[in-house]
Formats: C-alpha cells, sequence, structure tokens
C-alpha cells in the first residue's frame, strides 16, 4: 500500500488562499488505512476549512482514488457540488491527486497529503518501507527480503564493512538486510542460495515514468 501523511495545515491554507470553495476527495483504500483519506479526515479538513473562513461543497471517498474512471463515474452523484467548487483538495496519494487533475481539467487541483513510500501495515496505522518499486524484483534470490529497500545502501551483494553485530552502520536500530537474508536461508537449509552468482540487476527496469498495459489487445477484425 502506497503510505502517506497529512501535509502542514497551515501550508495547505497559504496555498489555496485565493479560492473560497472546495471540494474533497479522499480515498477507500490506502489512505483511508493511513487515516489521511477516510470519512474522519475529510471531516477534519471541511472543519479547519470552515474555520478559516472557507466553504466546502461537498466530499466523497471514491472506492480506489487512483482509479481515473471509477473516480469520474462516482462523482457523479456529485456534479453540482463540484461544479459549485473553485478548487479541488485530493486526500489520498499522489496518484489520486493526479486522477482528480485529468477529471477535473477546468478546475485547479490540490494535494492535502505527502506520499511517503510503498510498505505494509505491521499494527493499525504504523508502517514500514518495504518495497522500492524498482522495476525489477530480486527477492525471489534473497529468502524473500529486499536488499534494495532494507538496506539503506541499496546492495545487491552484502554485508558492507560497516556492519556490525548484525546492526547496520548507518543506525543501530537497523538490522542489516543482508544478515536477515543470511539467517532466513539458514533456517530454511538453503544457504547453498548464497553461494549462488546472482546475475546484475536491470535497473533500466525501473525507468520513470512506467508505463504497463496488461489487458488482451483486440483482435483486428477482418
Amino acid at each position: 500500500m502506497i503510505i502517506t501523511k497529512k501535509k502542514d495545515r497551515s501550508n495547505i491554507l497559504e496555498t489555496v488562499k485565493k479560492y473560497e470553495k472546495f471540494f474533497l476527495i479522499g480515498c477507500s483504500e490506502c489512505a483511508s488505512l493511513c487515516g489521511t483519506g477516510n470519512d474522519e479526515a475529510l471531516q477534519e479538513m471541511t472543519e479547519f476549512l470552515e474555520s478559516n473562513g472557507k466553504k466546502v461543497t461537498g466530499t466523497m471517498v471514491p472506492k480506489t482514488g487512483c482509479q481515473t474512471l471509477g473516480t469520474k463515474i462516482e462523482l457523479k452523484k456529485d456534479k453540482d457540488a463540484c461544479a459549485d467548487a473553485d478548487a479541488v483538495i485530493v486526500m489520498s496519494c499522489g496518484a489520486g491527486t493526479q486522477s482528480a487533475t485529468e477529471i477535473f481539467k477546468d478546475k485547479p487541483v490540490y494535494p492535502a497529503n505527502d506520499s511517503l513510500f510503498l510498505g505494509n501495515m505491521t499494527r493499525f496505522q504504523m508502517f514500514d518501507e518495504r518495497c522500492t518499486l524498482c522495476g525489477e524484483c530480486v527477492i525471489g534470490q534473497t529468502a524473500g527480503i529486499c536488499p534494495v529497500t532494507n538496506c539503506p545502501k541499496g546492495l545487491l551483494v552484502g554485508p558492507c564493512g560497516g556492519m556490525s553485530d548484525g546492526k547496520c552502520e548507518v543506525s543501530p536500530d537497523i538490522p542489516c538486510a543482508w544478515v536477515r537474508i543470511y539467517e532466513r536461508h539458514k533456517a530454511l537449509d538453503n544457504l547453498d542460495e548464497m553461494k549462488e552468482i546472482i546475475e546484475p540487476k536491470d535497473w533500466s527496469a525501473g525507468q520513470k515514468p512506467g508505463r504497463l498495459t496488461t489487458r488482451d489487445e483486440k483482435k483486428e477484425e477482418k
């Protein structure tokens, strides 16, 4: 899931200072789990804006904020509220904000959150980064632990010389990713896999901006 945190409210107010009326959009998936785009977060933002002399024409929490077509369809019921707004504030990730930018071609769109990383929720609203979206996954060769993300240096061959007592030299609070990989291979009785030479990683697979189509192309009619 994409982990987000709320932007400083005073900075948002400064950014949108020339507008008076807003429509708010959240997200029922990642942002809701982060507490940044659920109904409660939208209500909090509504109260904040209105306490500062602004008006909120309406709010909605789409099923998936980054699904542009689906969000556009869901917004039909809020057509009048959207039309009455001077600008749109999106309380999801950057992808959700850009979906709104595509939908609202005649209105400015502003993010209410900062997108931080792709991670896992380890406990309620506690998150750890787990994936760097590097384009070519190597964890099948590293015991299911990503060294690109979990090693601050992103080392594909480790551990480095700075490792001490199983801890990363960057911080004693960080366990060395390659020690973790070794210990998991050992626990699974797969240490022989660490003797295999891993082919160089294709970093070009993570080139930005990414684009992928997975649907089957329609066959040309004869």
